[in-house]
């Protein structure tokens, strides 16, 4: 029998401490011979990403030494920041975003910088080029003299025998504001890359390029292969056979394609792209890092490849016809999205595409070599683990974990997904977590407190991952509804568009509508409704106070006050990312100001606390001050607690935890509850 307690009164397992330390931390898994390498961050070593190597004995051994720190700052928010060619690991440094080489096989080795000091360049996405002992990777250089930086590719030259004497770094590719995936096929003669200018984004439009590269490195004869100003192309990816392959949103779905060249056409930058497998599902995700993955490709051709439905991810193996056989041409009414008539769209045999079956619902870093596939995968009840697939027998096994010992036999909250009115008479998706103990269980008169969560991006989505930092909540009695609005990914490109213009409209009507939703359902007190979310979602929850009566408090994890601000401050990656999600700014200021919580704040007549680090370079503190200032003014319940050591997203585990422990005593005085249950 379960104790009877007030409902966000549970003493629970999970501590501020234990949330903070167990955030899930591995990610861009990558193999060198028989061993595998993956990145893993350590939120109680200073927020520090650690590359690990795992040999055949399973033993992991960090490669880094402090106080080295895997992070790449291209776009602000980085990614692929290393890479492993014969047990050397050539990686971006956080501090000084110079290129470091360490040799894994050598006892305490230390790393030799590659690149220059106080040259302005960082660089991310890289690759190495065999055939001429270079390194290829996306470099973005700041110079105090440009009002942006510049972004390009680039060919890094490796001499790890002495001291960088001069600049290595050469210009391959230039001319567009953004670049990603630069990727050489096998032969290392094929350079294929992606590329887009403001105000796109990726996700809206990218293209695909395809040049030659001769002995020297020199690229010639750049093609454009797909994609355009309403088509997103992702992770470009050569097989061993020589064919490129590449996840486009074409036909609405984010679906894997083969690129063709055409032999009966009569120019040479006819193409065709063969659609795979066009079904409703996606198998990319917002291009936010750059080297993100969702697929790998076996030595027998076998593409094991992540994708999501309604919220969940799962894994596919397919097997694709030889260029030729078996495909069809597509419908028009079904692939809308090709403008040239030099590029065609084809169907190939989807008899060859099925799913594998695995215990999780979040899976991503997907990466093969041979017949063996690595990918991060999670769940509901268990966090994330390095998984590694055969693809021949179907075996799984998992590399690495991250034990959370301390919340043993804690009885886990499992999503439970909803579709809901919202508005313009469409519909929303969440997922509802209701209040879960062990030992513990709420007064059946009453309904829980409810807590709804707000993603960042705005072009994101929750996921269904073990995420303690949310069981923090529902351990302790709460509900929480994590909701994916309008705008989010994984249910088509034509959802994600719904947030175009609307953004501080549609997805606030649907983080309101979830919280009506759940009370209608009887699944959270109207009377004990608080909002909370991170950058983009702290937008939408500072919003939501200020234009809706429906919550009792909230709380902004560096989020967004003033539009305008953001506009005219934030990095260049983002710098126009506005333009469809608002207007265009300055041509539309008066809609930034309609919708930007500062200009009403006298209409925000609830309890507010904002986390701010005062290192964030995308939402920079000012935003959290001004708030605040104008909270101050009309004597409305306030606090602001700020980290020095933090940018933005909290990567200090004292930090996270502080954050929580001063979150949850924040609800706890305004919702009135009693105190923790004791004994």
């Amino acid at each position: 029998m379960k104790r009877i307690a007030p409902f966000g009164t549970w003493p629970s397992p999970i501590s501020a401490n234990l949330a903070a330390s167990a955030a899930p931390s591995l990610d861009q898994p990558q193999f060198d011979g028989k061993d595998i390498y993956w990145l893993e961050s350590r939120p109680d070593d200073n927020g520090r990403n650690v590359i690990v190597r795992s040999g055949p004995d399973d033993t992991a051994r960090d490669v880094l030494p402090a106080p080295y720190s895997a992070r790449s700052r291209v776009h602000e928010y980085g990614g692929a920041c290393y890479v492993v060619v014969a047990a050397s690991v050539y990686f971006v440094n956080q501090s000084d975003q110079r290129i470091y080489c360490i040799e894994t096989n050598q006892t305490d080795a230390s790393p030799l910088a590659l690149t220059p000091s106080d040259a302005g360049y960082r660089f991310a996405d890289l690759v190495f080029d065999h055939r001429r002992n270079r390194l290829i990777c996306v470099c973005e250089k700041h110079d105090d003299t440009r009002l942006e930086p510049e972004n390009f590719i680039a060919a890094v030259r490796l001499d790890t025998t002495q001291p960088v004497a001069a600049d290595p770094v050469e210009r391959l590719i230039e001319g567009a504001d953004f670049y990603a995936y630069p990727r050489l096929n096998g032969e290392g003669n094929k350079l294929s890359w992606l590329c887009w200018d403001h105000p796109s984004m990726p996700w809206y439009g990218c293209q695909l390029w395809l040049a030659s590269i001769d002995d020297e490195g020199t690229v010639s004869n750049a093609v454009s292969a797909a994609g355009g100003s309403e088509e997103s192309i992702f992770q470009p990816t050569w097989s061993q056979a020589g064919e490129l392959y590449f996840v486009s949103d074409r036909n609405q779905w984010w679906n894997l394609y083969r690129y063709d060249s055409n032999p009966n056409a009569d120019h040479a930058n006819a193409c065709r792209a063969t659609a795979l497998c066009p079904i409703e599902a996606e198998f990319a995700t917002p291009l936010w890092t750059l080297g993100m993955s969702t697929y790998g490709i076996t030595s027998d051709g076998q593409i094991i490849a992540a994708y999501t439905r309604d919220g969940l991810w799962q894994l596919g193996r397919l097997t694709p016809n030889p260029p030729g056989k078996g495909d069809s041409p597509s419908r028009p009414e079904t692939f809308t999205a090709q403008a040239a008539a030099s590029k065609e769209t084809w169907v190939s045999d989807q008899a060859g595409f099925s799913e594998i079956e695995t215990p999780y619902t979040q899976i991503s870093a997907v990466t093969a070599q041979g017949h063996l596939v690595c990918f991060i995968g999670a769940a509901a009840d268990r966090g994330n683990e390095l998984v590694c697939l055969d693809s021949r027998t179907g075996k799984l096994r998992i590399v690495r974990s991250i034990p959370i010992a301390e919340a043993a036999g804690t009885a886990w909250s499992i999503p439970q997904a909803l579709t809901f009115a919202t508005g313009a008479r469409e519909s929303c998706h969440a997922f509802y977590y209701p209040p879960t103990h062990a030992e513990f269980a709420g007064p059946s008169d009453t309904a829980p407190p409810l807590i709804v969560i707000c993603h960042g991006g705005p072009t994101g989505a929750t996921g269904t991952a073990l995420n303690l930092k949310l069981q923090y909540w529902t351990s302790r009695g709460f509900a929480v509804i994590d909701v994916n609005y309008r705008g989010s990914t994984g249910y088509g490109r034509t959802y994600r568009e719904r947030l175009d213009r609307t953004w501080g409209i549609a997805d606030v009507e649907d983080v309101v509508a979830a919280a009506r939703h759940a009370a209608n359902l009887g699944l959270a007190a109207a009377d004990k409704m608080v909002i909370r979310g991170s950058s983009a979602g702290g937008f939408t929850v500072l919003a939501a106070l200020t234009f809706h009566d429906v919550f009792a408090a909230g709380a902004s994890y560096y989020g967004i006050g003033d539009l305008e601000t953001l506009a005219r401050d934030t990095h260049k990656f983002e710098a126009r990312y506005l333009d469809r999600l608002v207007g265009p700014y300055p041509e539309r200021s008066d809609v930034y100001r309609q919708r930007s919580p500062i200009h009403h704040a006298e209409q925000l007549s609830c309890p507010v606390i904002f986390f701010q680090g005062l290192e964030d370079k995308v939402v920079p503190p000012n935003q959290a001050r001004a708030m605040v200032e104008a909270l101050q003014s009309r004597s409305i319940p306030v606090e602001l607690i700020t980290f020095a050591n933090e940018g933005h997203g909290f990567r200090r585990a004292e930090n996270t935890a502080s954050a929580l422990q001063q979150e949850l005593q924040f609800y706890r005085d305004v919702l009135n509850l009693p105190p923790e249950v004791t004994g």
